[in-house]
């Protein structure tokens, strides 16, 4: 099992920044030799801490910058209607997490689209479609303060 000290938080902290960093810039940052970095690096990959990494993008500038958290309540509990539902999400691509929650409803989505309009298109052509879909709530994002999700 992978230790989880105060120096694998900051190299995993670091990372989380900048994913770009050169192994001697990290291991300046977090006050390690280069070798000892690495080591760690290498050590946090392959217990799977570190599971990958990814380009950050700016989905506004891409023309995806509407942001919009969903609520979807399954009309059944059935297994094969959640798999339904879950195939229909990875299908859409307007939406980029879908998320199986407790509580009163059973999905939890982040859609990006270019607009309210296309959200409405979306809202009505995807999830309108979805035979499964009983309820469905909209929380349209009006700002984001803060978001650490790499």
């Amino acid at each position: 099992m992978m230790k989880n000290d105060q120096i694998n938080q900051s190299i995993l902290r670091e990372l989380r920044q900048d994913g770009r960093l050169t192994n001697i810039e990290l291991a300046e940052k977090v006050g390690l030799s280069p070798s000892a970095c690495l080591r760690r690096v290498q050590e946090l990959e392959r217990s799977g801490v570190i599971a990958g990494y990814r380009a950050v993008l700016d989905r506004k500038a891409m023309g995806a910058g509407f942001v919009v958290y969903v609520t979807v309540g399954l009309a059944r509990h059935l297994k094969k209607d959640q798999q339904a539902f879950e195939n229909a999400m990875n299908r859409a691509r307007q939406v980029v997490e879908c998320h199986n929650i407790t509580g009163t409803v059973e999905y939890l989505l982040r859609v990006e689209t270019e607009d309210l309009e296309a959200y409405k298109v979306f809202h009505t052509d995807v999830l309108g479609t979805v035979e499964q879909v009983a309820s469905i709530t909209s929380f349209i994002v009006m700002g984001t303060p803060k978001d650490e999700r790499g």
